[in-house]
């Protein structure tokens, strides 16, 4: 592997060490950012299964939004996201970011993903 995927794997084990040491078994909002798209979901790791997803590829965010990597399309997916977790009954949840900085889409997303009804 090259040094920078094994710094990015080493950031992003730590963020899950740190939310599983507090998280008080509560679902996790969890994001992947690629060069094009952005995607989150929430995953109850209890008994693994999603409960809630949004990606920048789903039909109504790619019409809003036409590029996928844009904050526009980050701030979509993170209102959708909370949308479809409201409906499934999830109010509260940790923000596992990965081993991505809390900057740019990523943040766009989660300040989107708060004004849509979740709390973290």
């Amino acid at each position: 592997m090259t040094t920078a995927i094994k710094l990015f794997n080493r950031r992003k084990s730590r963020t899950r060490f740190k939310l599983r040491k507090m998280r008080n078994k509560l679902p996790r909002l969890s994001v992947f950012r690629s060069g094009r798209h952005i995607y989150a979901q929430v995953i109850n790791d209890v008994d693994g299964k999603t409960m809630a997803a949004a990606s920048s590829l789903d039909a109504d965010i790619s019409k809003q939004a036409p590029k996928g990597c844009t904050m526009e399309a980050a701030q979509l997916v993170g209102k959708t996201v909370a949308e479809r977790a409201k409906t499934a009954g999830v109010t509260q949840v940790v923000f596992d970011r990965g081993g991505y900085k809390y900057h740019g889409r990523v943040k766009a997303l989660a300040d989107a993903a708060r004004e849509g009804g979740l709390s973290f």
